[in-house]
This record gives structure tokens, C-alpha cells and sequence, in this order.
């Protein structure tokens, strides 16, 4: 149905909190490379309005630390736009802080905990050999 995927990775041993919160944030970036992903308004049969959610499902995969290293360097060699999140983004408060200790590394160095994309279903499919589906 989509010639994309739209596929988050998540670190295996962060705890619960924070898979949901790096998933949020993550889905965000998403949503603002590609705005053309979100549909329309819902109503529900009484009328109430709810809003647009992504029209392309979204797969939740998790992996290993040095496994996400390695998705990670595969999106930039391959040229893929991602959103990404780093461990030290969790002791942070709010978005200038996040961007200020994000550039404080380099793909070499970064503890990615999280990332997401979405491009050609192939290239995704490529980028995240190694991580599985999260249970």
C-alpha cells in the first residue's frame, strides 16, 4: 500500500518511560520531514473532533547498543534523513538543551537510544537489518 516504511528503532534495555517518551519525540521529527504523512481530522459518531493522526503505520523495531550504532551509520552513509535521540537528552528539560548536547557529538561517539525514518521500504528494510520487532 506505501511505497515507504516509517520504522523507529528504540535501545532494548532503556526502561518503559522512556521508550514512550523517545518514541514521541521521534514520531515528531517524522511528522515535520514529512508533513504530507498526517490525514485527516477524525469525528466520532457525536460529532466530537479529534485530531489528524499518520496515514502509514508506523513499525516499532528495538536492537542492541552497538546494533543502533550501526543502523545509525548506515542512514548517514546512505544519505537518509533521521531523527535521532542520544542518551544524554534525558537528563535535558527542554529543546535548546536537547539541541545543545546533540551537538556535542559525532556519529562515533553518540549514544543513540533512538532513531526513525522513513524512506523507500528496501532502503529502511537495509538500514535496519539487525534490529527486530519490539515486544
Amino acid at each position: 500500500m506505501f511505497d515507504t516504511k516509517f520504522a523507529i528503532v528504540l535501545r532494548e534495555d532503556l526502561a518503559v518511560w522512556q521508550k514512550l517518551n523517545v518514541t514521541a519525540f521521534l514520531t515528531s521529527g517524522i511528522v515535520a520531514q514529512f508533513p504530507e504523512i498526517i490525514g485527516e481530522p477524525y469525528r466520532d459518531s457525536a460529532g466530537n473532533l479529534f485530531n489528524p493522526l499518520s496515514i502509514q503505520p508506523v513499525i516499532v523495531l528495538s536492537a542492541d547498543g552497538p546494533t543502533l550504532s550501526i543502523i545509525h551509520r548506515r542512514a548517514l552513509e546512505r544519505g537518509v534523513t533521521t531523527s535521532a535521540y542520544v542518551e544524554e537528552m534525558f537528563s535535558t528539560g527542554h529543546d535548546v538543551a536537547n539541541r545543545a548536547v546533540f551537538a556535542e557529538f559525532a556519529p562515533d561517539d553518540a549514544k543513540v537510544v533512538g532513531i526513525a525514518l522513513r524512506a523507500e521500504k528496501k532502503l529502511v528494510d537495509k538500514i535496519t537489518k539487525g534490529a527486530r520487532m519490539h515486544a
